[in-house]
């Protein structure tokens, strides 16, 4: 367990990789109906 452990959540920060240890952060996409809609004003 460490910097060179492909496994632990250090490594995977290390290596710049994902996996089920560190999970990526979901961007939350505009649904098609956000889009189309001209905008809220109330």
């Amino acid at each position: 367990m460490g910097k060179g452990d492909k496994k632990s959540k250090r490594g995977k920060i290390i290596n710049g990789t994902y996996g089920t240890r560190r999970k990526r952060k979901i961007k939350k996409r505009p649904t098609i109906e956000e889009k189309i809609s001209p905008g809220k004003k109330k």
